[in-house]
């Protein structure tokens, strides 16, 4: 519903007010000697961050972090509207794919230049691909704060009873073990789910081939190249074979009941699902795990996720937004955070804490970390995921086969990159 107009007198009349409101509430700083740091967090963290926050209060007096905590649901289009309205934060939690969005505004301050001079901060000590997630264009935009990335949850047991001792390595042992699950459960049980309306699994497989996933300086899709078409040949077959059914995770509501009851033996999904699991199905303890995604050739690793610490270059609090940076990001803080969120954290000497080291669970995602790389960093690439699994679904349920798939998925992405390559070449241009 469109808003009444208001008049012109009436915009001069609140523009007068609130200008008044910020030299009053600007006497009020000074008066009280206190700056307020503004630091927008999305989801649950922003609860969470709060407990970690009187230690660096006490170690910096007149200093008080303002935490808004923004549903992620609304968090995009807020960030977009404050950078418009020329109202963002000095510090941010963004997702490691909207980085390349924010640098491409020129609304990121660069970082390198705090990590020369960081005894904090080392670049060496973080897990490579989650970093260079933080890399555009050689410029360093954030620091991560917590990671994920997806590989499989799948029934010890179920796997034993097929005949396998171990999880699959690399993607002929999968093979392998689906089909004997599959053959032990029967017509109406699977050996892993792959929802039909997710791109995760399918980008997760993808991105362990040595072909890009674009081309052209990211300016054109390279979905038919060998890697990608190998890697969706296979995701293919999964379904073709039986392996997985043909649902979306709306047919599929509650995957951790079909895990428990033996419809699946195998899932691919993140770090959050540890704790849902262990609540949800606690009768299950000691017949689940999890294992590194399998790769052509062993251990195949995954897309690298989570959300980093930015700073943004409007704030007039850059050296301090820094120095919040440097503390949730030094091992005690992210120690402390893994025990009141469960996030995985992005240095590797924090997974030094007993209570990280010896989880079972987290054991294989510390191993596929190691391992782990960066999808494209464009601000296009959120959408070009999106259209890949309908991509997907096309050859699946609508029998269409893979070369015309990839095919036309490269013509969509191109179509997608267009305005990206008329840009580069204008810059190009003497």
């Amino acid at each position: 519903m469109e808003r009444p107009r208001a008049s012109a007198t009436a915009i001069f009349a609140s523009a007068c007010a609130a200008a008044l409101l910020i030299a009053l509430g600007g006497c009020s700083g000074r008066d009280t000697g206190v700056t307020t740091l503004k630091f927008w967090t999305i989801g649950r963290e922003g609860e969470v961050v709060n407990q970690l926050l009187p230690g660096f209060e006490r170690t910096h007096p007149g200093i008080h972090v303002e935490i808004q905590q923004i549903p992620l649901t609304a968090a995009h289009e807020k960030l977009l509207t404050a950078f418009a309205g020329d109202a963002l934060p000095d510090i941010c939690q963004l997702g490691n794919t909207w980085i390349p969005e924010f640098a491409a505004l020129s609304a990121l301050e660069p970082l390198q230049p705090y990590v020369d001079a960081s005894q904090v901060v080392h670049a060496g000590d973080y897990f490579s691909g989650i970093w260079d997630t933080n890399v555009i264009d050689a410029k360093l935009y954030g620091i991560p704060w917590y990671v994920d990335t997806r590989l499989l949850f799948y029934r010890t047991d179920m796997l034993a009873q097929a005949g396998f001792a171990q999880p699959p390595r690399d993607w002929d042992e999968w093979r392998r073990a689906m089909a004997a699950i599959k053959n032990n459960g029967g017509a109406d049980r699977y050996a892993v789910f792959l929802p039909l309306n997710e791109f995760e699994p399918l980008l997760n497989l993808a991105i362990q081939q040595p072909d890009p996933l674009l081309r052209d300086n990211d300016t054109r899709g390279n979905f038919e190249s060998p890697g990608f078409r190998r890697a969706f040949a296979f995701y293919v077959e999964m379904f073709r074979n039986d392996w997985a059914p043909k649902l979306s995770n709306t047919q599929l509501p509650n995957i951790w009941d079909e895990l428990a009851r033996g419809y699946v033996a195998f899932y691919i999904s993140g770090p959050w699902n540890i704790g849902e699991f262990k609540r949800r199905e606690p009768g299950l303890l000691g017949r689940w795990g999890t294992a590194p995604l399998p790769g052509t050739n062993g251990p195949g690793g995954g897309a690298a996720g989570g959300s980093s610490l930015a700073i943004f270059h409007s704030s007039r609090n850059k050296q301090l937004s820094w120095e919040l940076i440097e503390y949730l990001s030094a091992v005690a803080q992210q120690q402390q955070f893994y025990v009141l969120t469960g996030d995985l954290p992005p240095r590797r000497r924090a997974w030094d804490y007993p209570g990280l080291a010896n989880d079972e669970y987290a054991r294989a995602f510390r191993e596929q970390l190691e391992l782990a790389k960066a999808t494209p960093k464009i601000p296009e690439w959120e959408h070009i995921a999106q259209e890949m699994w309908p991509m997907a679904d096309r050859v699946i349920r609508g029998g269409v086969s893979i070369d015309t798939a990839l095919h036309d998925f490269d013509a969509t992405v191109d179509k997608i990159l267009a305005k990206r390559r008329a840009l580069l070449e204008k810059a190009a241009t003497p």
